[in-house]
């Protein structure tokens, strides 16, 4: 009897510490499976380009200011510059032809939310649903999906970063910001640029009149300085390089 009683306390210990350590071993599972789950899924702003060459990339943010665009698109064949154009869903849906247009000249077509709203003040739900409404009403206009977001506002938080990368976007920012919102002088703007452009740059831009009368030197100094100026995609790109 003593033997028996002996080895039930054992056998009960035994099964206590087995218990135990297999709960253990499930939170640490749990936890490491949720690590990386947020590993996979944290990703960083993009400010410029990566393939480490002479090359720039003009993106344009388009809310407003279409009766800009027309001339833009006219300097920018001029001088052989393609950019991209990052627009509103409901902007597109307003100037759909106008918009098959930039895209017909080979600008790349890109994602700036449904409306120009605060995303800082979105869930994740609601930021989500911003950027796939813009596809599917830029998708139904050009055939194409975009997959590049700048926010507006350029307001961006680490819960917003997950959230794009969780439906395939990548987010991006800027290293050269003209403030042409502001409406400065054309010169201002060339000047701006010129203070602080370098390889990869991802120079901001919008539709204003100042904008439109600053393109010609713009585009000539950058020219002249040896710099292609290639869509967003081009110059996001590990492989890199100029065609």
């Amino acid at each position: 009897m003593k033997i028996y009683y002996f080895d039930k306390k054992r056998l009960l210990g035994l099964s206590a510490g087995i218990l135990f350590l297999g709960c253990l071993l499930a939170v640490g599972i749990i936890h490491f499976s949720h690590a990386g789950v947020s590993a996979t899924s944290v990703k960083e702003p993009i400010y410029q380009g990566n393939t480490g060459q002479k090359v720039v990339a003009i993106t344009v943010n388009v809310d407003w200011g279409e009766e800009y665009i027309p001339g833009m698109l006219e300097e920018l064949d001029k001088h052989d510059c393609k950019v991209t154009f990052f627009v509103t869903g409901s902007w597109a849906e307003k100037n759909s032809e106008l918009l098959k247009k930039m895209d017909a000249a080979g600008h790349s077509i890109q994602n700036h939310a449904y409306k120009h709203v605060h995303f800082s003040s979105l869930s994740d739900v609601e930021a989500k649903s911003q950027i796939k409404k813009a596809e599917e009403i830029i998708f139904n206009i050009t055939g194409k999906k975009t997959a590049f977001f700048a926010p507006p506002y350029g307001e961006q938080n680490q819960r917003l970063l997950n959230a794009v990368a969780q439906i395939n976007y990548e987010l991006i920012m800027w290293s050269v910001d003209t403030i042409d919102w502001q409406k400065p002088s054309p010169e201002t703007i060339v000047k701006r640029v010129s203070n602080k452009v370098h390889n990869d740059a991802i120079i901001l831009m919008h539709p204003t009149d100042p904008t439109l009368k600053a393109l010609p030197d713009l585009l000539s100094y950058l020219t002249n300085e040896g710099y292609d100026m290639l869509t967003i995609d081009r110059i996001v790109n590990e492989s890199g390089g100029k065609s």
